[in-house]
């Protein structure tokens, strides 16, 4: 539970997602539990509490998207494990077991306000509505990222340098999007970094003329990572994957360490304290293999 938890389940668009399909598989949930609580209200058709159930709907999934937005701001704030993400998951679970609570007392207004014993009897069915489509949205993000990082991973050893007939350190590096496509395809020797934007990344390389490029796909940086591992191309933040074999420094500040590159158009690169042993490792073995 103290694992950190992979950063493909945090993306803008994972969380939105997640989101979209929690309130409606909630929706359908709480419509066939209606029948069997005495405490139910609601009802979507010309039930005079529609309105109610509108806004309690409205109201819940402002919980949700708010919790979720301020999840995606604060991911860069701490590194999050599993057992954060299940403690954060439950916290929204009971923040709308408890608004159901206080607006079920105010509707049915029984003579005797209980709101600890609808809590806890909301509780359960809160649990089901929403942490049942958190597991199946989480397992089937992780599904797809795994098949993009197999088939990245595929394609990268065929066209690894190690393969080369003449064996040239040169090989050809190739990106695929989302769907699969490919999109791009650079040599390692023209490449510099690959910057995260959402669920984008930015693939800075020199064209023909030696001048600084810019290439955008849709895919995660964390895939991109897996994909070429045992390559030059390391993780060096989280915004960050740079090409080794382009680095003339290594160098550490007051703020930590910074690469840089072979080339005065290309920014000095933030190495970040989660990625630092790695990169300062592979400077120590690339040093001592001279």
């Amino acid at each position: 539970m103290n694992k950190k938890l992979p950063k493909y389940l945090l993306g803008k668009y994972q969380l939105l997602g997640t989101v979209t399909f929690s309130v409606l598989f909630a929706l359908v949930f709480l419509n066939l539990y209606i029948p069997f609580s005495d405490t139910a209200w609601f009802g979507l058709g010309r039930s005079v509490n529609f309105l109610f159930t509108a806004g309690f709907m409205f109201l819940a999934m402002l919980i949700l998207v708010v919790s979720r937005i301020i999840m995606y701001k604060t991911q860069d704030l701490f590194d999050m494990t599993y057992l954060h993400y299940v403690l954060w998951s439950l916290g929204e679970v009971f923040l709308i077991c408890a608004l159901y609570a206080f607006v079920t007392v105010d509707i049915v207004q029984p003579r005797t306000p209980d709101y600890f014993r609808i809590l806890v009897r909301a509780l359960p069915y809160g649990m089901i509505a929403l942490v049942i489509p958190y597991i199946i949205s989480g397992m089937f993000i992780a599904i797809v990222e795994k098949n993009r990082t197999i088939r990245l991973m595929r394609y990268q050893s065929r066209t690894s340098g190690k393969d080369s007939p003449s064996g040239s350190p040169s090989s050809q590096i190739t990106f695929f999007d989302n769907s699969g496509a490919l999109k791009f395809s650079v040599n390692s020797l023209d490449l510099y970094y690959i910057e995260s934007d959402d669920n984008y990344i930015n693939v800075w390389y020199s064209d023909k003329k030696g001048a600084l490029k810019m290439y955008m796909l849709r895919c995660s940086l964390k895939t991109v990572e897996d994909s070429f591992k045992g390559s030059p191309l390391l993780r060096c933040h989280r915004k960050y994957i740079v090409n080794l074999s382009r680095a003339k420094v290594l160098r550490k500040e007051k703020d930590g360490y910074f690469i840089d590159l072979d080339s005065d158009s290309v920014a000095p690169i933030p190495v970040s304290k989660t990625y630092s042993d790695s990169i300062v490792g592979y400077f120590s073995s690339a040093n001592s293999g001279i």
